[in-house]
């Protein structure tokens, strides 16, 4: 049987969820900011490019920095909770 995760616990839990939702929060602004800086060093760089660009650069680095942010997040949240070390691993026993 599988040793209980630090996040059964509710108040455990309830920490975890509430650090990684300020860790995303913080992430939506710095992602704002980013997309914000890029769509001005394009437009101050008076290329002729169409409004699709501009969606679409916008879109790319946006979503790929809140992916990112996500996955990472959830990293952080498993790791920093013990979450990790409670697994039980069945190749411990191998003798590789």
């Amino acid at each position: 049987m599988a040793p209980r995760s630090p996040l059964d616990d509710p108040e455990n839990a309830a920490h975890a969820w509430a650090r990684y939702k300020r860790i995303m929060r913080f992430m939506l602004m710095l992602t704002i900011l980013v997309v914000g800086g890029a769509m001005v060093a394009i437009f101050w760089s008076g290329a002729e490019v169409s409004p699709h660009f501009f969606i679409a650069v916008a879109l790319g680095i946006g979503l790929t920095m809140l992916l990112t942010s996500a996955l990472m997040g959830l990293v952080f949240l498993s790791s920093g909770t013990g979450h990790d070390e409670s697994i039980q691993n069945p190749l411990d026993d191998d003798d590789r």
